[in-house]
């Protein structure tokens, strides 16, 4: 009998038993491909849990730090100031006493015989010219004494070219009385106080400019520097 070529002896295997085999193999093929799949993967896994490298975290440990406080200064007892004393009210300084009102008298005791003019002309016999006259001539004789007419205080005795002897006495107010004609030596200098009706002189013949008229006393006053009419200080 002449055999069969194997590819057909394959297939009519195949017709038969041998398609069962093959579906067996088929299925159990299969079946341990899905196993080791499986299987492969569980291992992957598990591999993968394995090859990971463990990172450990190490937290430092804080330790809690108490703040540090500084130490609060005990207070420091402030000096208690000594108190200021009240200042002392300045004594305030006396308030000089107003001059009294000037009193004034006659320096001497006479007639006048030329009266005060500087707005008038008056015939001078001594020079024989007309000329201002700033005081009056108290007719007096030789060697009478002269009065100071008010307090004060001597400003000068001078001898003058043409009025002789003439003492100055400055009184309170800015006023001042002028005394000319003179003895020669008066008693009184410079800087001497002197009360009203104190001795100052006597009535002389010094005065050239007036020499030609009879014995008298020439007296004028000033008031701040002004010559002024003397009749109006001396009393009626």
């Amino acid at each position: 009998m002449k055999k069969k070529p194997i590819l057909e002896r394959i297939g009519d295997f195949m017709e038969g038993k041998g398609f069962y085999i093959v579906l067996f193999l088929c299925v159990a093929a299969i079946g341990i491909s899905g196993y080791y799949l499986f299987s492969s993967l569980d291992m992957g896994d598990g591999d993968a849990a394995v090859a990971a490298p463990t990172q450990v975290v190490v937290m430092p440990t804080v330790q809690p730090v108490k703040p540090t406080v500084a130490p609060t200064p005990a207070p420091t007892a402030k000096p208690t100031p000594a108190p200021t004393p009240a200042p002392t009210p300045a004594t305030p300084a006396p308030t000089p006493a107003a001059p009294a009102a000037s009193v004034f008298t006659w320096p001497v005791k006479g007639q006048v015989v030329a009266d005060y003019s500087l707005e008038v002309l008056a015939y001078d016999e001594t020079m024989g010219d007309w000329r201002t006259h700033s005081g009056i001539d108290i007719a007096a004789p030789v060697g009478t004494q002269v009065l100071a007419v008010s307090a004060g205080t001597v400003a000068s005795v001078e001898q003058d070219d043409l009025m002789g002897t003439t003492v100055v006495i400055a009184h309170a107010g800015g006023v001042e009385s002028i005394y000319a004609n003179l003895a020669a030596v008066p008693t009184v200098e410079a800087g001497d106080q002197v009360s009203i009706g104190a001795v100052i002189g006597a009535v002389g013949t010094t005065a050239v400019a007036e020499s030609a008229r009879a014995p008298h006393l020439h007296f004028e006053m000033r008031e701040d520097g002004e010559s002024v009419d003397p009749v109006s200080y001396l009393p009626e």
